[in-house]
Formats: C-alpha cells, sequence, structure tokens
C-alpha cells in the first residue's frame, strides 16, 4: 500500500518536482494548506525554493508554522528540503531579521566572502552523516542556495558538508529530519533517501 504523504504548500516549494519525487519513491503525494492537516498528518514533507526572510512570513500568517511546531512536538514524521530545513530554526538574516519556526537552535547567513568560492553554492558535494540516523546515508546530494544554517548546537546537527567551510547538511530534532539539499533533485541517493523516509517509524 502506498502511504499518503502531505507536501506543506505555503508558495515557495518545487512541488511537482518533489512530488514526482515521492511518487517514484512509492508513495502518494498530496498537496495541502490546511495548517489542521498539516498539523496532524501522518508524515509530511516541507519543501522550499527561494529566500527564507520571505518564507517566514507567509508561514506565519498561514499558520503554518504553529502547525509544524505542533506535529513536530507531537512526534510525527516531518522531512524538510532547502528553504524548509532554514525555516525550522530559530531565525535568518536574509533580508531583515526574521524569527524561524524556532524547533532546531541556530540561525541562517549567507556565505561569508572569506570563503573565496562563488554564491550560491550550486551541484553536487558529498554529505557526511555526524551521528546515525534511519533517514540518512553518505552520499553526494544536489545543492543550490546562498545560504546555510550556523550556530547549530552539535546535539541537533545530523550532517554536514563542506563548500569553503564545513555546515550543516541536515538537522533534525525528533521525529523531524531536515536537509539542505535537493533529495528529488539528487538521483539515486535522493530516491533512497525519500524511501528510508516512507519507512521511518520513530
Amino acid at each position: 500500500m502506498n502511504p499518503e504523504v502531505l507536501i506543506l504548500d505555503f508558495g515557495m516549494g518545487n512541488l511537482r518536482s518533489v512530488a514526482r519525487a515521492l511518487e517514484r519513491a512509492g508513495a502518494k503525494p498530496r498537496v495541502s494548506v490546511s495548517p489542521d492537516e498539516i498539523a496532524a498528518a501522518e508524515r509530511i514533507v516541507f519543501p522550499g525554493v527561494g529566500a527564507c526572510g520571505d518564507a517566514l512570513p507567509t508561514l506565519r500568517a498561514r499558520g503554518l508554522d504553529q502547525a509544524l511546531r505542533a506535529r513536530i512536538s507531537a512526534g510525527l514524521p516531518t522531512l524538510a528540503i532547502c528553504v524548509g530545513m532554514q525555516a525550522l530554526l530559530e531565525s535568518s538574516n536574509e533580508g531583515r531579521l526574521e524569527m524561524g519556526v524556532g524547533v532546531v537552535p541556530g540561525r541562517v547567513a549567507r556565505f561569508p566572502d572569506s570563503i573565496e568560492l562563488a554564491v550560491p553554492h550550486m551541484g553536487w558535494n558529498l554529505v557526511r552523516t555526524v551521528r546515525p540516523h534511519p533517514v540518512l546515508r553518505d552520499g553526494y546530494f544536489y545543492f543550490l542556495h546562498a545560504y546555510r544554517a550556523e550556530d547549530v548546537p552539535e546535539p541537533f546537527v545530523l550532517a554536514t558538508t563542506e563548500y569553503g567551510e564545513i555546515f550543516p547538511a541536515a538537522v533534525g530534532t525528533g521525529a523531524c529530519v531536515a536537509v539542505q539539499f535537493h533529495p528529488e533533485k539528487s538521483q539515486f541517493e535522493g530516491l533512497a533517501l525519500l524511501e528510508r523516509f516512507l519507512a521511518w517509524n520513530p
């Protein structure tokens, strides 16, 4: 039986790409904008593209920040992707300072000029897990971002990657796992990650 997965729609997600990837992984995806559905769904994916600073006011205006906090507090499986991951942190300084959903300590900041590499960071990078996790494995994944997480306490960091500096590629708490890279664009490694998420019963 194909498990149903709700994809959170707040107007800034690559929903079609994520839905197709979930279908290939064996899920039955359905898009939802309802805070009540997001709070109570058995399993959700929270994708995002663009600017975290733009995403956070939209989440608050639609009550989706509270829905995310409620489900994560309840221990319901949640996968956040790219801007979705960044939104779960405490704050973002992209544009003006915005307060995040706050389920993972840390903040979102632009890559510094000191890395002396092109920004945005775009392409394939090796992701290394720093502690065992049912959803994550070492491998090459596709990134596209100019901002990254920083000041995340060690217990919340699940994997790292390096682009001029070492930074969190995945963070998490309880039944929530959040990745900076794009599983839906990461071919076999990404498909395998989605399959593990669908099988995960924390």
